[in-house]
């Protein structure tokens, strides 16, 4: 559930940006949908609404929900301000290598990297293991990001739109089936043990 409220504004993002040069009238409010322009204040709004529907639902708020919700506000007021997309289209890139840089500095400089310290108390796992899913979430957002720029410079806008719904989903899956691979081993050697503790 709490997974998909995050990808609601994005989705609606998508959405409204299909809807470009029509008039949408509400109860004698009248606003032509202006593009991307639209598409980034629709994005705003509702990822900032989405952030006390997740607490309500999880009872929590991640600091990296709030990090998205920082960017998307400074990026996406940016490209509304300035009137250029490309703020926007900066966002996901700079957010990811901002999320490898804190993974990477977390495996190198302490005793437990962002993973381990998050999933650590209900997954036991070796830390060489740790730090291997670590490295992959490293490598995992800095390619992500690299591929944001490379379609926001060399194919059309909308291009880039679809890109960053479909992408956000393929990549996020990708990134969630790598991990539960490289855990799987040792999950089963646990869940092995747990049951013949059990037995006895």
């Amino acid at each position: 559930m709490k997974q998909l409220l995050e990808f609601i504004p994005i989705i609606l993002f998508f959405t409204v940006y299909q809807f470009d040069g029509e008039t949408v009238e509400i109860m004698g409010w009248t606003h032509t949908i202006a593009g991307i322009y639209s598409a980034t204040a629709v994005l705003i709004v509702s990822t900032l609404i989405s952030l006390p529907i997740i607490y309500w639902v999880s009872g929590e708020l991640e600091k990296r929900l709030l990090w998205t919700a920082a960017a998307v506000a400074v990026f996406g007021g940016a490209t509304l301000a300035f009137q250029n997309e490309l703020f926007i289209q900066w966002k996901p890139s700079i957010f990811n290598w901002g999320m490898a840089l804190a993974f990477g500095a977390s495996q190198v400089f302490g005793s437990q990297n962002f993973l381990q310290r998050l999933m650590g108390q209900q997954i036991k796992l070796p830390d060489r293991i740790w730090a291997r899913i670590c490295w992959v979430w490293v490598a995992h957002f800095t390619i992500v990001g690299i591929l944001n720029l490379v379609v926001a410079y060399r194919f059309p806008e909308a291009t880039w739109v679809s890109y960053k719904l479909w992408s956000g989903i393929a990549f996020t899956v990708l990134l969630m089936i790598i991990t539960t691979l490289l855990m799987s081993p040792w999950l089963k050697g646990e869940s092995e043990e747990n049951q013949t503790s059990s037995e006895i």
